[in-house]
């Protein structure tokens, strides 16, 4: 299975609860920390609702 590599770029000061919900969902602390997870829908999902707020790269095994 492919894994994503999810890196936080932009801060959520200001952004819907939502969203910072979301990036903390995904294991994200602090600015600059990548985490990587399976590429599943439900992740895929998560990530296009902050995709203005991380970097996301595809690995394939």
């Amino acid at each position: 299975m492919a894994k994503l590599h999810i890196t936080w770029k932009k801060s959520t000061i200001g952004r819907p609860q939502g969203q910072r919900r979301t990036i903390e969902a995904l294991g994200l602390r602090k600015l600059n920390q990548t985490v990587v997870h399976d590429d599943t829908p439900q992740i895929r999902g998560m990530v296009n609702k902050v995709v203005h707020l991380v970097e996301c790269v595809s690995i394939e095994n």
